[in-house]
């Protein structure tokens, strides 16, 4: 069972390192964009833990046939439990509300002939070639070569003095590229607009064209922006004037004939050819009559509403003209795929290029690369923008692609996300070496990709509210879900950025695709422009976690992850507990994102997840059981200790997070004897916030913790160092 035999630090040490870099331990998550998936490793963990009788540390590595279970994922989003229960052998059933989720889910699962799709996604890269490559070559500035590819285009957002009626471009600095990747800094001439590579930040000199004064600060700071012609002091966005205009000065390009003795990258200024070119491209998109570009308004949300403040009024207006020729073109050669399958991978792809394929990415100056739009997790309008290559630079080193974004990129990594289906592997650590570990027997999907097909898995998934779910009460083996995290993220406002497009290429045959939104009146998400708050949440909450309650067997295990920064975020999940007749048996840390990861590097969040484990009836140890903030204080010093782990120091969002997971933990327990389910939502808020309070609250358990939290880092990680105490009797266990 999980409370028993859930190793803490080896799932630690795993999920940690999977989610330094996702893809290469789950590549099955290439398949399309999804926000926030917790790692398959915990998910694996826990599935192998419940069932499996062997030490999870000697079962994670080898296959494992689960045959016979049943498995339910009520929030399957990205369906990172779901791959890891069909993986096993065990039988799926899989709801969300939104479409976009049930599609990506099931691109995941069902077959796929990868001959087939490798050969059509060829072909669609050599009649991308002929039609547009030549809108994407430049001449190297090296060897005077006219066929050397742009991996990206630079942009700077600009608008018209209200003064003098001059161009006023919105830089907020100059620097294009850092010396870390490449030997040199890059800065642009704010006087002649000429890339000048420089040794010195700090002293960059003076232009080499123009003799200027090099800078690497710009002029637009805080929505304001001197105008260089007549110094009237201009303010933006102007959400009146429409969509931002563009303006392209600089390009980072890739020679083949250059590259093998060229050291660090290849910038330029736009020179008049560059320039003809991207007038021939605007030129083919006007004349192109399109039949699969949206046409659909931006709805407000707590998201899009950024959108409108920029003066995005259609989705269709955050792309280039250049890259709505590229995608106009994509969506006629998929409209005529005759294969079901291969033509919605395409689909699948293509919506996932999107998020590459925009205006609104961003150019990483230290990292020399694009950074899609979904890089945080929102809608964030920066005043620098990248446009990658469309089709992509394929021939770089070791068979590898040049630069990202491209469509050469979004196809090679759907291939090795669907091989994985066939040929699951793990990573294991031994001694500063990675080593792949094959798991022959595993594979994923309805029926078996590989070469030996050994039968049919029952994979069940429905776009639909869970709650609504027809499951017959004692069907279920188990249920693992990653819920939403109240107001954590805005799934739909994102994911209508894809789901427009995939709707008019894809959905005329899709039913789950008939409303023009992903979004719904029941999403979790806290959002105030749908006046969506905590009693909303915990409404929707309860009403799924009695449906999966009354589907499981006797003592089985209702499991979800969880973590928020504030505590009152924990109670809708402790009411939903208690309203669907549970007890909560263990709150177990675990990793569930990146330090590094741009929305939360540098910032006061917590990367870790509380893992709640939920039974109708079962055994608990006493141990666990305190009735103090001293005993809570020492039940977070052995988590802490069992968290010593490679590249991971708590931080105090870490240890508040723990604290909170024990104190729903407890909350639930104590309660549950008297919990009346029949209560109005915001009474049993309350009831949950009286007993936490009464208990002492976060603070104080902090008190006991002292010592641990005054040498923890509030935003980067530093080594905990108090040792586990114990509390009660060790083999001490309470029925429930």
């Amino acid at each position: 069972m999980i409370e028993r035999d859930f190793d803490i630090s080896f799932i630690a040490d795993l999920a940690l390192r999977e989610k330094q870099i996702q893809q290469n331990y789950r590549p099955i998550i290439a398949v399309h964009k999804w926000f926030a998936r917790r790692p398959g490793t915990l998910f694996r963990g826990l599935l192998l833990s419940e069932f499996v009788n062997a030490p999870l540390k000697e079962s994670f590595y080898r296959s494992n046939n689960l045959q016979g279970l049943r498995i339910a994922d009520p929030f399957m989003g990205g369906g990172t439990p779901l791959l890891e229960a069909n993986r096993l052998g065990c039988d799926v059933v899989g709801c969300d509300i939104n479409p976009m989720s049930y599609w990506i889910v099931k691109q995941e699962i069902e077959y796929l002939d990868l001959a087939a799709y490798r050969i059509a996604g060829d072909n669609l890269l050599r009649y991308l070639e002929n039609e547009i490559g030549r809108f994407y070559r430049t001449r190297c500035l090296k060897c005077g070569s006219e066929e050397a590819h742009v991996k990206y285009f630079l942009w700077v957002k600009s608008m018209t003095c209200r003064r003098c009626q001059k161009e006023v471009r919105l830089f907020p600095g100059y620097l294009i590229s850092e010396n870390k990747r490449h030997p040199m800094n890059v800065l642009l001439c704010a006087g002649c607009g000429r890339l000048n590579e420089v040794e010195d930040r700090k002293h960059p000199g003076i232009c080499a064209e123009c003799g200027k004064p090099l800078t690497t600060s710009g002029p637009a700071k805080r929505n304001r922006c001197p105008c260089p012609h007549c110094g009237e002091i201009n303010t933006y966005p102007d959400s009146k004037a429409g969509p931002p205009r563009h303006t392209m000065f600089a390009m980072e390009y890739h020679c083949p004939r250059c590259k093998p003795h060229h050291k660090g990258r290849f910038f330029k200024t736009p020179d008049s050819s560059d320039l003809v070119r991207l007038d021939q491209a605007e030129s083919a998109c006007n004349a192109l009559q399109t039949l699969f570009v949206p046409e659909d308004e931006i709805p407000g949300g707590d998201e899009t509403d950024r959108l409108h403040r920029w003066g995005y009024r259609r989705y269709s207006e955050m792309f280039n003209s250049r890259q709505i020729l590229g995608l106009e073109l994509s969506c006629r050669f998929i409209a005529e795929l005759t294969d079901e399958r291969v033509r919605n991978a395409l689909a699948t792809n293509l919506s996932d290029l999107l998020r590459y394929q925009n205006m609104l990415c961003r150019y990483d100056s230290m990292a020399l690369k694009s950074l899609d739009i979904f890089s945080v997790h929102g809608f964030p309008v920066g005043l620098i923008q990248c446009e990658s290559n469309f089709i992509g630079i394929s021939g770089g080193a070791n068979g590898y692609n040049v630069g990202s974004g491209g469509w050469s990129n979004i196809t090679a990594k759907f291939f090795k996300a669907k091989s994985f289906c066939s040929r699951p592997f793990e990573i294991r650590h031994q001694g500063g070496r990675k080593i792949t570990v094959e798991i022959p027997g595993e594979w994923i999907g309805e029926t078996n990709n590989g070469f030996k097909p050994n039968g049919m898995r029952k994979v069940n998934l429905s776009c639909s509210d869970a709650a609504k779910a027809d499951l017959e009460p004692e069907s279920l083996d188990a249920v693992l879900t990653d819920p939403p995290y109240f107001g954590n993220v805005q799934y739909a406002e994102l994911m209508d950025f894809c789901y427009v497009w995939l709707r008019k290429l894809a959905g005329k045959n899709v039913s789950e695709f008939a409303a023009p939104s992903t979004r719904h009146p029941g999403e979790l998400t806290g959002n105030e422009n749908m006046g969506r708050g905590l009693e909303h949440f915990t409404e929707g909450l309860s009403s799924v976690f009695q449906k999966m309650a009354s589907a499981l067997k006797r003592g089985a295990p209702l499991v979800f992850t969880y973590h928020h920064n504030r505590i009152d975020a924990y109670y809708p999940a402790a009411v939903a507990i208690l309203d669907a007749g549970l007890a909560c048996s263990a709150s177990l840390p675990c990793p569930g994102e990146m330090g590094a990861s741009i929305h939360i590097s540098g910032t006061k969040s917590s990367i870790l997840d509380t893992v709640f484990v939920c039974r109708s009836t079962g055994r608990v140890p006493a141990k666990w059981i305190v009735s103090s903030p001293e005993g809570l204080a020492d039940l977070v010093r052995g988590d802490l200790e069992k968290l010593k782990v490679p590249s991971f120091t708590a931080t105090l969002g870490d240890i508040r997070c723990i604290i909170f997971g024990h104190l729903t933990r407890l909350a639930v327990w104590f309660l549950r004897k008297d919990w009346d389910s029949r209560l109005p939502t915001d009474h049993r808020l309350d009831a949950v916030a009286h007993w936490i309070n009464a208990f002492g609250g976060l603070a104080s358990v902090e008190h006991y913790l002292d010592d641990i939290r005054s040498v923890s880092p509030v935003l980067q990680n530093m080594a905990a160092q108090e040792t586990q105490t114990s509390y009660g009797e060790i083999h001490a266990q309470l029925s429930f």
